[in-house]
């Protein structure tokens, strides 16, 4: 059967790619090549307690969600410690909302990069 069988990627449209790239590697650690570009091998970090997922979710078009209606995409990164890296970001001067989500899944947060793209942070629950 032809059928879909992850994603394969994420992308952003940006005003300045370089300067974003090395946003996201300074502040968020993601690393990005200068082009603007990454790809993570999932093998290479999972692990039995947290075996790597990547989720694609729909959303309603009027959603608060994803953040301004302008804005269609979100990011959604997994990160290891949530309230040190929103600390960091804060410290950095990175624009943090202020409200975390604690669910099933883990824990939440959200930030803002220097182009108005929300985006959350996720810290999962054990065995996620």
């Amino acid at each position: 059967m032809a059928r879909v069988t992850g994603i394969g990627g994420v992308f952003l449209r940006s005003r300045d790619p370089v300067r974003l790239a090395a946003w996201y590697r300074d502040n968020l650690g993601v690393p990005m090549s200068e082009k603007g570009t990454v790809t993570f091998h999932w093998l290479d970090t999972a692990t039995d307690a947290h075996p790597g997922t990547t989720t694609m979710a729909l959303f309603a078009h009027d959603t608060e969600y994803i953040g301004e209606p302008h804005q269609r995409t979100m990011l959604n990164l997994r990160v290891d410690d949530l309230p040190t890296l929103m600390a960091k970001l804060k410290a950095r001067g990175v624009e943090v909302l202020p409200d975390t989500e604690d669910s099933e899944f883990g824990r939440f947060g959200w930030c803002v990069d220097p182009e108005g793209n929300r985006i959350e942070l996720w810290e999962p629950a054990e065995g996620m």
